[in-house]
Protein backbone atom coordinates (compact mmCIF):
# COMPACT_ATOMS: atom_id res chain seq x y z
CA UNK A 1 0.00 0.00 0.00
CA UNK A 2 1.27 3.44 -0.89
CA UNK A 3 0.74 5.83 2.01
CA UNK A 4 -0.13 9.46 1.37
CA UNK A 5 1.38 12.27 3.40
CA UNK A 6 -1.93 12.45 5.27
CA UNK A 7 -1.72 8.70 6.07
CA UNK A 8 1.86 9.08 7.29
CA UNK A 9 0.87 12.03 9.47
CA UNK A 10 -2.00 10.01 10.96
CA UNK A 11 0.32 7.08 11.69
CA UNK A 12 2.80 9.44 13.31
CA UNK A 13 0.12 10.88 15.61
CA UNK A 14 -1.23 7.42 16.45
CA UNK A 15 2.33 6.59 17.50
CA UNK A 16 2.04 9.23 20.19
CA UNK A 17 0.81 7.18 23.11
CA UNK A 18 1.11 9.56 26.05
CA UNK A 19 3.51 7.22 27.82
CA UNK A 20 7.03 8.61 27.59
CA UNK A 21 8.70 5.20 27.26
CA UNK A 22 6.55 4.39 24.23
CA UNK A 23 6.67 7.86 22.71
CA UNK A 24 10.48 7.94 22.60
CA UNK A 25 10.47 4.63 20.69
CA UNK A 26 7.46 4.93 18.44
CA UNK A 27 7.37 8.56 17.36
CA UNK A 28 10.89 8.68 15.88
CA UNK A 29 10.34 5.23 14.36
CA UNK A 30 7.11 6.37 12.71
CA UNK A 31 8.69 9.55 11.37
CA UNK A 32 12.06 8.21 10.24
CA UNK A 33 11.73 4.47 9.60
CA UNK A 34 8.08 3.66 8.80
CA UNK A 35 8.13 5.30 5.34
CA UNK A 36 11.13 3.13 4.37
CA UNK A 37 9.60 -0.19 5.49
CA UNK A 38 8.30 -2.80 3.08
CA UNK A 39 4.53 -3.29 2.94
CA UNK A 40 4.54 -6.27 5.32
CA UNK A 41 6.38 -4.38 8.05
CA UNK A 42 4.24 -1.30 7.52
CA UNK A 43 1.15 -3.45 8.02
CA UNK A 44 2.70 -4.96 11.15
CA UNK A 45 3.41 -1.51 12.55
CA UNK A 46 -0.14 -0.31 11.88
CA UNK A 47 -1.40 -3.45 13.64
CA UNK A 48 0.90 -2.70 16.57
CA UNK A 49 -0.70 0.72 16.95
CA UNK A 50 -4.04 -0.95 17.69
CA UNK A 51 -2.57 -2.70 20.77
CA UNK A 52 -2.95 -1.57 24.35
CA UNK A 53 -0.22 0.67 25.73
CA UNK A 54 0.40 -1.59 28.72
CA UNK A 55 0.97 -4.57 26.42
CA UNK A 56 3.37 -2.59 24.25
CA UNK A 57 5.20 -1.33 27.32
CA UNK A 58 5.75 -4.93 28.49
CA UNK A 59 7.00 -5.96 25.04
CA UNK A 60 9.38 -3.06 24.59
CA UNK A 61 10.76 -3.44 28.10
CA UNK A 62 11.27 -7.11 27.12
CA UNK A 63 9.26 -8.42 30.06
CA UNK A 64 6.91 -10.39 27.80
CA UNK A 65 6.58 -11.12 24.08
CA UNK A 66 3.48 -10.77 21.92
CA UNK A 67 1.44 -13.93 21.31
CA UNK A 68 1.03 -12.83 17.69
CA UNK A 69 4.07 -13.64 15.53
CA UNK A 70 3.46 -10.58 13.32
CA UNK A 71 3.56 -8.29 16.35
CA UNK A 72 6.62 -10.05 17.72
CA UNK A 73 8.39 -9.44 14.40
CA UNK A 74 7.76 -5.69 14.41
CA UNK A 75 8.52 -5.30 18.13
CA UNK A 76 11.87 -7.05 17.61
CA UNK A 77 12.57 -4.90 14.55
CA UNK A 78 11.92 -1.70 16.52
CA UNK A 79 14.07 -2.92 19.42
CA UNK A 80 16.92 -3.72 17.03
CA UNK A 81 16.70 -0.21 15.59
CA UNK A 82 17.03 1.43 18.99
CA UNK A 83 19.39 -1.09 20.60
CA UNK A 84 21.91 -2.03 17.93
CA UNK A 85 24.24 -4.82 18.97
Amino acid sequence: MKYTDQDLNRIYWHSRRGMLELDVLLMPFAKEVFPTLDEENQARYVKLLSCEDQDMFQWFMQKTVPDDAELETIVNYILERVQPS
